[in-house]
């Protein structure tokens, strides 16, 4: 056989290797309510960049944002049966499945996102994630999102009169639910699709949001008033259906595990970034204020969270935790 001869073979043979491991290859399915722009969305398409590298082409990742897949609720179903791999969900609607995390809703727990994040590191943030386990879900670890700010069609409001009988969207869990009630307010969940053409009817007369996804979703063009107010941080869980999870080899979990840590912690530190920026673009566009009493201000509805969480250890905790984590 010739040199040349040899060559073509080994280049056959390596041509049929790279075919082989692509047919072998298995793709998983992400979704993610968030827009393209949003932090989240950023993270689902890191962790889909790297995946197939880590485990040496054997598992890619299709991330499907803007609520391709359906609402948070549908796709947790989707999860369950296996239908949907994997999920960058809101802590909020997976505390609907792991009650404890609704400790991280805590009205003026945090001064911060960095103080939010921080607490993804305590022992009881771990330990909300293996609550997951018995909603047939791996919990893999926490993103950020920004603080929880009020966005008003019209003018900011500075008091909880502004916001007597006000309609105002959530995302329906129980904490969120339980403040904007003690406010005074009528809390509306209503899609995040669907928030903009809310807000320029008037069926809303503000919402619960995060810069992020108020920039991304440029609700600034059909509300006019915000109020900077910090009252919650709101995380975001990535999590595998256990299906998925139990299907794949001990080197893929510990490879896919390394690839989402490092997307998490990317996305936490980009936000951290972007608190400040999304701020600056608003300033500019809309009339923002700043609430720098909130925790007096809604002292009862703060109170009336509390009170919802007694007899959760877990969720005392973790408050006991973050609270040595800021002094």
């Amino acid at each position: 056989m010739t040199i040349a001869q040899l060559g073509r073979r080994l280049t056959l043979a390596a041509v049929m290797t790279a075919a082989a491991i692509a047919a072998e290859a298995r793709e998983l399915r992400m979704g993610v309510i968030t827009p393209p722009s949003h932090v989240w969305t950023k993270v689902a398409n890191r962790i889909a960049e790297k995946l197939p590298e880590a485990t040496g082409g054997s598992l890619t990742l299709a991330v499907f944002p803007a609520g391709q897949l359906g609402s948070e609720q549908e796709m947790f179903q989707q999860l369950s049966t296996g239908l949907l791999d994997s999920g960058l969900m809101t802590a909020a609607i997976t505390s609907l499945r792991a009650p404890s995390m609704q400790g991280w809703f805590t009205p003026y727990l945090f001064k911060d996102v960095s103080a939010a994040i921080a607490a993804a590191n305590t022992s009881a943030a771990q330990d909300m994630l293996a609550e997951l386990d018995a909603a047939g879900l791996h919990g893999m670890g926490y993103t950020f999102a920004g603080m929880r700010h009020i966005l008003m069609k019209d003018a900011p409001a500075m008091t909880t009169a502004d916001l007597a009988n006000k309609k105002i969207r959530i995302v329906p869990f129980p904490a969120m639910k339980v403040w904007w009630g003690a406010v005074g307010a009528v809390p509306t969940p209503v899609n995040l699709t669907e928030v903009y053409q809310a807000l320029q009817t008037g069926l809303l007369d503000g919402i619960d949001i995060d810069l992020d996804a108020l920039v991304g979703l440029k609700f600034q063009e059909v509300a006019k008033g915000l109020t900077i107010t910090n009252h919650m941080a709101f995380p975001s869980v990535m999590m595998v259906s256990d299906m998925t999870w139990n299907g794949l080899t001990p080197e893929e979990q510990t490879a896919f595990q390394a690839v989402v840590d490092e997307a998490l912690a990317w996305g936490s530190a980009q936000q951290v970034e972007a608190e400040a920026a999304n701020l600056a673009s608003l300033q500019a566009e809309m009339t923002v204020e700043v609430m720098t009493d909130g925790a007096t201000a809604f002292a009862d509805a703060n109170a009336a969270v509390a009170d919802s969480f007694a007899g959760n250890a877990l969720i005392a905790q973790f408050q006991a935790q973050v609270a040595e984590q800021q002094k």
